[in-house]
């Protein structure tokens, strides 16, 4: 039952961390230059290299601040559910983890 909880904490935790980190690196620019593989890619976005910029680094201050809050949230969450059933933990570890997705694609 403990590895089942440390399988979810880390899980919970995945998201917000990848938006800390994506976010900080789209604040400071993201990708130099406009391309169809990586970065925030929106028709409007991808217009020209001024508006590519302005992209990256608005996201990337909403996902570095989401993420910065769903963070601290999520770990409190899952400290309520130290020692519950495994069926309790796995059913609020995904409703944790959908929301947490609903607030990262929100964001775009």
């Amino acid at each position: 039952m403990m590895g089942f909880w440390i399988f979810m904490m880390i899980m919970c935790l995945l998201t917000p961390a990848l938006m800390i980190g994506f976010g900080r690196y789209f604040v400071k620019g993201g990708p130099k230059k406009i391309n169809g593989v990586f970065g925030y890619r929106t028709a409007r976005s991808m217009k020209n290299q001024e508006t590519w910029i302005f992209a990256h680094q608005y996201s990337g201050k909403i996902w570095l601040r989401s993420g910065l809050v769903m963070l601290p949230t999520s770990l409190a969450a899952m400290f309520f559910l130290f020692g519950k059933s495994i069926d309790l933990i796995g059913s609020a570890g995904a409703v944790i983890i959908i929301l947490q997705c609903v607030v990262m694609i929100s964001a775009i």
